[in-house]
């Protein structure tokens, strides 16, 4: 069978993309003109290049596949400016949803698996969440509201057009292989060089291993039902535990500080404030700490009992992130050190 990745070298994508390939299928992979793919430059895969906004791209690349993994997504949640959120998120998904339809027509489309997040379901304190808790769209920021509009029109192009669509809430992945360094990644390998001056606390995310979100995304396309959404996450992590079992992994001594969680708005306030006045992008804001605010646990039962996912804790792909960073930072002294004077 043959399989197509799109955003083949981001992270979740090459994960998807090397199973694909050690599961002995053919599999074509979709990236941007100058993108790094060093996460899966070692792959015999075939190779087609251009963006989610050039057809004849996307329908050469589509033309003759099973399955599609739909793996782009832009995460800049702190943009001052979210015009590009919508753009990507939301008007080029719709971009590749006709093209996948116009394919669909003319061939055996099977499936059409899209990476949706975990922020797209409605979390309550106190409440665990399931696939059945819609989010209501108010008060939602930029970065939200397009991951929410964008798995809408998935799950319309399955209802309306017949797509065989299926979105997988992924929520915050860890692991090996972080080449283009995501900002939860970063924190990973901060605490690893023991270079994490502190940590906030109060904050905790939904996580979830990213080869166990790749494998949940290939059970999918076997055994997902068209229409559905999933929710791909093991269990809610509390930031500085993150910090602690990457610190222990690669034996250096964990962040010494913890910021308040109350500071950390002051914080993210005043990073706001900031991005506002100098119309700059500010990391650091209310919107990005709301993000960081798992508000309640997720059940992902559904995923367990339609595709057979069978996720690991997600303390394991933590520590494999952490050998990464340093296995990294050890290659790069060692390349160094064979350089002539």
């Amino acid at each position: 069978m043959t399989k197509l990745v799109i955003g083949a070298n981001g992270f979740l994508g090459s994960h998807v993309t090397r199973q694909l390939v050690g599961d002995g299928h053919q599999v074509r992979v979709m990236v941007r003109d100058g993108a790094n793919t060093i996460a899966i430059d070692d792959l015999d895969v075939e190779r087609f290049v251009g963006d989610i906004w050039d057809n004849d791209v996307l329908r050469a690349a589509m033309a003759g596949v099973d399955d599609v993994y739909y793996c782009v997504v832009d995460t800049r949640g702190w943009l001052s400016d979210p015009a590009p959120l919508f753009h990507t998120n939301v008007e080029g998904t719709r971009n590749v949803l006709e093209v996948a339809r116009a394919v669909q027509n003319d061939g055996d489309l099977r499936r059409f698996i899209f990476t949706s997040s975990y922020v797209t379901v409605e979390r309550r304190r106190g409440t665990t969440t399931s696939e059945t808790h819609i989010i209501k769209d108010k008060g939602l920021t930029p970065y939200v509201r397009s991951r929410v509009q964008a798995e809408e029109l998935v799950l319309r192009y399955a209802r309306e057009h017949g797509l065989p669509a299926i979105a997988m809430c992924v929520s915050t992945t860890y692991g090996s292989g972080d080449w283009g360094r995501t900002p939860h990644g970063a924190i990973i390998a901060g605490a690893a060089f023991g270079k994490l001056p502190f940590v906030m606390g109060g904050i905790e995310l939904e996580a979830v291993g990213v080869d166990d979100a790749a494998r949940a995304m290939i059970l999918a396309a076997e055994h997902g039902r068209v229409g559905e959404r999933y929710l791909i996450s093991e269990k809610m992590i509390s930031n500085a535990e993150v910090a602690r079992i990457a610190a222990a992994e690669a034996g250096v001594p964990p962040p010494a500080k913890t910021i308040p969680l109350p500071l950390a708005y002051a914080l993210a306030a005043l990073g706001t404030a900031k991005a506002r006045l100098t119309k700059t992008d500010e990391k650091l804001s209310l919107g990005s700490l709301r993000l960081m605010r798992a508000e309640g646990p997720l059940d992902h039962s559904k995923a367990v009992r339609e595709l057979g996912w069978q996720p690991r804790p997600v303390e394991e792909s933590i520590r494999e992130a952490a050998r990464f960073w340093v296995g990294l930072r050890e290659a790069k002294r060692q390349a160094k050190a064979a350089q002539p004077d």
